[in-house]
């Protein structure tokens, strides 16, 4: 794949992210629940990350650094989720 399709596509990703972020900001301002703040902060890290990391590392998604913030993003999912059923278990 050619270098300038590579980083459209990352750039493409990381606004795509951005956006959701900006989505889930603005839900979680009206309804203050945390669900979507831990979602927000999520694509709000894997959007930076796309960006920070390609600008420093170029498109080689190899490295472990990628991985370790997808893994806090995707543990940011996985806590919503359980915080959500927890609270609404609760009397």
């Amino acid at each position: 794949m050619p270098a300038e399709t590579n980083a459209m596509l990352v750039g493409a990703i990381a606004v795509a992210s951005l956006a959701v972020s900006a989505f889930f900001f603005h839900y979680w301002r009206s309804t203050r629940d945390r669900f979507f703040l831990f979602f927000a902060l999520s694509f709000l890290l894997e959007g930076v990350n796309r960006i920070v990391l390609y600008h420093y590392a170029g498109p080689d998604e190899d490295g472990p650094l990628y991985f370790v913030v997808r893994l806090v993003a995707y543990g940011l999912i996985l806590a919503a989720i359980v915080d959500k059923n927890r609270s609404s278990r609760r009397p």
